[in-house]
């Protein structure tokens, strides 16, 4: 499990970096965007490593690591969002994004660590494309929740279905990690 927390922290700090700089040039512009326009923006991610792992040619430079950050960094957003509400103006300094940022990987990898104890690391022995498949049907999921207005009879909320989308972004940018050093 040391292993894990280590290679999960490096994820976050690369991913952390990137929502940093993005604070830095653009402030909190993202506090305007509602929930289903996070969760599309995702599904957009999603489709998008899936065609990667599908297709033979590829035309637009991005790899499937700067998707899956921007499934974790969009992710987050949408967990801030659901927490604090969509506003019309930016409202959030980069000390307080980074703050809500924190505390959304901090209940996310207490998730992960609770779920990796259940089921030990099951995760390792998946492959990435089915990672894939398992965010696409969680925001699948999300989408009928918001189409729903976020009433669920016997289901998991919104919330949980962010977060491990999170975490299997984490556990696939793992798996690709060590595709790269081998």
């Amino acid at each position: 499990m040391t292993k894990t927390l280590k290679q999960y922290d490096a994820v976050i700090a690369t991913c952390k970096e990137l929502f940093t700089n993005k604070m830095k040039d653009y402030g909190s512009a993202w506090r305007i965007l509602r929930l289903p326009s996070l969760t599309d923006q995702i599904f957009i991610k999603a489709q998008r490593i899936r065609g990667l792992q599908q297709n033979t040619e590829q035309k637009v430079a991005d790899d499937e690591v700067s998707e899956f950050i921007g499934i974790i960094n969009y992710s987050i957003m949408a967990l801030i969002q659901l927490e604090r509400g969509v506003v019309e103006q930016p409202d959030l300094s980069l000390d307080e994004a980074q703050k809500l940022y924190d505390e959304q990987v901090a209940t996310t990898r207490q998730l992960m660590l609770d779920k990796n104890h259940d089921y030990g690391e099951a995760w390792r022995d998946m492959r990435v494309s089915s990672l894939t498949d398992l965010i696409l049907q969680k925001l699948l999921r999300v989408k009928q929740i918001e189409n729903n207005k976020g009433k669920t009879l016997v289901s998991e909320g919104i919330d949980a279905n962010y977060q491990d989308m999170i975490n299997y972004s984490i556990f696939a940018m793992i798996h690709l990690e060590q595709v790269h050093k081998n």
